[in-house]
């Protein structure tokens, strides 16, 4: 039973029909997914938990995730980048059902009914209350707040199910399987926390080393006091050591390419060509028009399609324009001129004088869909008539704030919480006080203020609806213009990208392997971009545009393979493939540098050892010691043994360790480090107060490693279920 069912059969109230707007649920903050390459199949976008997942199947999921945020943002289409999220919020989701909802349904753990029906109402979760709360302020909708507490209430939770559509009700059932799945996470988690433990002796153990101290003085030699160039390394040292040390070198499938451009760019003649055209259209425009003949020029010529209709103050128009147009009288033409990479043809369409600011307040008549409000259920043509009928009774001498109260749709009207009666606020009576061109206002709603007289009762529109405004005052004067423009974007002619082309494809044609690349690219003195190390699902490369194509070529070739030219926005691309990785192991091949710079370190610290022995030889003294080996004694007083750094140094685990053991007046031996080999002398150890009782540590550390449930169980789980993505292939 659904929380829809409980509501309705424990209430029967029957209220006004109220609108709610909730993202479909995706829970991409608990879930983050990373790919690998996966090639078994030509109808698999990947693997997990040994679970294909069939290419249809899953695109039929993200067709139906798109469908439903165009339904929710009440859009037309979709960004790329809202695309992507769309994928990777799918993508996540089938590791939660494949990996995670197992571990529930393994353990039992469920939400019964009426547990869910405590937490959509009774006690609202906090998942719940984020869903019904403005994003920005994060206050929760009038709809669904307490007037006194501004917390949600449950009375209006029950009041808006029982007059839901059809659309509302199916977001509430898609929010009630999000709280759902988030409370049983939540569980999940609780379950797990409750089984750590903290020893008492572990707690000791930690207390101690957080509480004692030591001074200390040491000599160290750097390795860099030795040149590299003086070791000799052989293969069988350098396979040896990446034998032993394998695990090191653990790494994730990659690519690497380095790439030239051909940039396409419009020729002189293309740019002459373009000259010419917008010439003609100068002349044209410079013929007197009407108004409506002018606008209907520039949405027929601009490439752009599209006339802003609204008035600017000086300051908002390019600096190209903006003096010359406030000097100039309507019909004034300026251009062809060069803006942005765009010729631009730009005429004054008008001029006016309107106030500097003005005090306003209105009464707002929303309809369906149009952002007011979701609760209204009004068509456009019905706020109109109710808009014209309210302006007929106002200026019959009906009372604007009484008019506010009961008419407006502006939630704005409502006092906010941290509000007392009689207090002051924005939005009172409908009053949103002083206003001018730079305020935060929608565009028609300060143009209406700003271009009316003191006592102007006008109704306008805009996004929100129709306003029914009235202009309390005004103060100062302002010059504003209406400007039109032209605009054609200079580019590359067919001709020209097409002999853009033919130059790649030739240098292609001769210098397709990665030695003639390198080759042909120095003749040319063209620059080679070398690329991050590119996993199979990134979608991104710097300075590219829409790159995905290129990094799919990527991973469906060889080592070494050079592309034919790849148009990428304005330049075509030429890429070799120079690195080839695989999840794995890396080759000794792969890691040769770092093997090698590893076994000169381990060559070092085996010849300073045995100077240190020698110069340690029947002596026990750090000053004479560090005499000999003509180093100085470095001093760290209260060192901490919970920290791998020796103060003013780097990360020196080993030489830290070593310490840690050690009592007063006492030598070590040499110690092989990060930086150098070291040998220490402990002057004196704080030893830590000794407690009674050590519940206190025990709880503090159980507190640091809680809250490391919550992301590291999930992640062992997602390691363990061997998870391979192949989504790139795909087109995804």
């Amino acid at each position: 039973m659904s929380t829809l069912e409980s509501l309705r059969k424990r209430s029967g109230l029957l209220v006004g029909i109220v609108g709610l707007a909730i993202l479909a649920f995706i829970l991409t903050d608990f879930f983050g997914g990373q790919g690998s390459m996966f090639r078994n199949s030509e109808t698999t976008v990947g693997e997990i938990a040994g679970n294909s997942i069939d290419v249809n199947i899953f695109k039929n999921k993200v067709d139906e995730a798109e469908s439903a945020q165009l339904a929710n943002g009440q859009k037309t289409s979709l960004t790329q980048e809202e695309k992507d999220g769309i994928v990777q919020q799918v993508w996540n989701q089938m590791i939660n059902e494949q990996v995670m909802v197992k571990e529930y349904e393994k353990l039992g753990i469920s939400i019964s009914d009426e547990e869910l029906y405590d937490l959509m109402v009774i006690h609202p979760h906090s998942a719940l209350v984020r869903n019904l709360s403005d994003p920005q302020s994060g206050k929760v909708s009038p709809m669904f707040a307490n007037a006194q507490t501004g917390m949600i209430d449950p009375a209006k939770i029950k009041e808006f199910t029982q007059a839901m559509t059809d659309e509302q009700e199916a977001q509430w059932l898609q929010l009630e399987e999000y709280v759902r799945q988030v409370r049983v996470i939540e569980k999940y988690n609780n379950l797990i926390k409750k089984g750590l433990y903290v020893t008492t002796s572990a707690a000791k153990r930690e207390y101690l080393a957080q509480n004692t101290t030591a001074n200390i003085r040491y000599v160290m030699k750097n390795y860099k006091l030795l040149a590299d160039s003086t070791i000799k390394t052989t293969d069988e040292e350098l396979n040896a050591y990446y034998t032993a040390h394998q695990n090191e070198y653990k790494q994730e499938a990659s690519r690497v390419m380095e790439y030239i451009t051909y940039d396409i760019a419009p020729s002189a003649e293309d740019i002459v060509e373009s000259k010419n055209v917008m010439s003609k259209i100068s002349t044209d425009f410079k013929v007197a028009k009407s108004f409506s003949e002018d606008s209907t020029f520039i949405i027929a010529e601009s490439e752009v399609r599209n006339f802003d209709q609204s008035y600017v103050a000086q300051g908002m128009l390019s600096p190209l324009l903006d003096t010359t147009m406030f000097k100039a009288e309507a019909g004034t033409v300026v251009g062809p001129y060069e803006e942005n990479g765009s010729l631009k043809v730009t005429k004054l369409l008008g001029v006016k004088m309107s106030a500097d600011s003005a005090k306003v307040r209105h009464i707002l008549v929303g309809y369906k869909d149009s952002g007011a409000n979701p609760a209204i259920t009004r068509t456009k043509e019905q706020a109109k008539v109710k808009a014209d009928s309210l302006l007929g009774a106002l200026k019959k001498g009906g009372k604007f704030t009484d008019f506010v109260e009961k008419f407006s749709d502006d939630n704005g009207k409502k006092m906010p919480p941290n509000k007392k009666e009689g207090e002051e606020y924005m939005g009172k009576g409908g009053d949103y006080g002083w206003l001018n061109a730079k305020s935060g206002f929608v565009e028609p709603f300060k143009n209406a203020g700003l271009d009316g007289k003191k006592g102007d009762l006008v109704i306008i529109e805009s996004q929100f609806g129709y306003h029914l405004m009235e202009v309390l005052d005004t103060k100062g004067s302002l010059k504003k213009v209406q400007v039109g423009s032209i605009e054609l974007k200079l580019e590359a002619s067919s001709k020209t990208k097409q002999a853009i082309y033919s130059q790649a494809n030739d240098f292609f044609g001769k210098n397709n392997t990665l030695e003639l690349f390198k080759k042909g690219a120095k003749e040319l003195n063209k620059d080679t971009r070398v690329t991050e190390k590119l996993k199979e699902n990134d979608k991104n490369i710097a300075g590219l545009e829409n790159p995905r194509s290129l990094i799919r070529w990527a991973y469906d070739n060889k080592l070494g393979t050079v592309s034919e030219p790849q148009e990428h926005g304005d330049k075509y691309i030429i890429a070799v493939i120079t690195d080839v990785r695989e999840k794995g192991i890396a080759t000794l091949e792969q890691v040769k540098e770092q093997v090698t710079a590893k076994v000169i370190q381990q060559k070092k610290a085996e010849i300073f050892t045995k100077e240190f022995a020698s110069a340690m030889s029947g002596n026990a003294n750090i000053d004479a010691i560090a005499s000999i080996m003509k180093l100085p004694v470095e001093q760290a007083p209260n060192v901490n043994f919970m920290t791998n750094q020796i103060p003013g140094s780097n990360s020196e685990p080993a030489v830290m360790g070593t310490i840690s053991v050690m009592k007063a007046k006492t030598l070590s031996k040499t110690i092989t480090g990060k930086e150098g080999v070291f040998v220490v002398y402990v002057e004196s150890v704080m030893d830590a107060p000794v407690l009674k009782d050590y519940t206190g540590p025990q709880k503090s550390q159980m507190q640091n490693i809680q809250p490391r449930v919550d992301y590291e169980v999930y992640n062992a789980l997602k390691e363990n279920s061997n998870i391979v993505e192949h989504l790139t292939k795909f087109g995804f």
